[in-house]
């Protein structure tokens, strides 16, 4: 599946502009854009979407997987926005296979980042908190979804003193895209909260 992972890259994975060679640095170097993945998620959703033998679904949560160490680790923002572009499906089904894993602290993170994603790109909030309602489900017990969802607030906090730290520290980009990032985390948890207590409110009263 390494292979796999490495040649989908080659073929739908972000290039240069002046000579065409592919950008391996890319997914993790910086927060990239829509563009730079829109190739691989639609090349993801064509696998998942065309039921033959070859590539059941574990097959391709498994490639997406091993897509998000190509060359090295992604910065997880960007694994985020390859899960919201390869669809509901893709990324519920992903999600769904760290939570049967025992991975509740990684799929934690992973939810703030899809947080953000949708802050940034002026997405629905309301679509991470009902997709994280639909991935609690997966935990069987009663106690492993609290823990979840403590793990969900716990990580909102973490990532946000992990943006914090450099700028404390006088560490500054040319173009404040470190002070930016943290503005942008600070509004989506707002949001993703706000979507939280609707959701609370509406259940309380129906």
């Amino acid at each position: 599946m390494v292979n796999q992972a490495r040649l989908l890259y080659i073929i739908f994975g972000p290039t240069s502009p002046q000579d065409g060679q592919v950008i391996w640095q890319e997914m993790v170097e910086g927060p990239t854009d829509e563009s730079s993945l829109k190739g691989l998620a639609n090349a993801i959703k064509l696998l998942y979407d065309t039921g033959t033998k070859e590539w059941t679904a574990d097959d391709v949560i498994s490639l997406v997987d091993e897509l998000s160490v190509v060359p090295r680790e992604w910065l997880l923002e960007n694994n985020a926005r390859l899960l919201i572009l390869s669809g509901n499906n893709i990324c519920f089904t992903f999600m769904a296979s760290k939570a049967g894993e025992g991975g509740a602290i990684e799929l934690a993170r992973l939810i703030v980042f899809l947080a953000l994603v949708c802050e940034k790109e002026l997405y629905c909030m309301d679509w991470t908190v009902r997709m994280m309602q639909k991935v609690c489900k997966v935990f069987s017990a009663a106690a492993e979804r609290k823990s979840f969802l403590q793990s969900v607030a716990n990580a909102f906090a973490c990532v946000t003193m992990e943006m914090l730290q450099p700028i404390m520290s006088g560490e500054r980009d040319d173009d404040d895209r470190g002070f930016l990032n943290l503005f942008h985390l600070l509004h989506a948890q707002a949001n993703f909260h706000k979507e939280v207590l609707y959701l609370t409110m509406n259940a309380s009263s129906s």
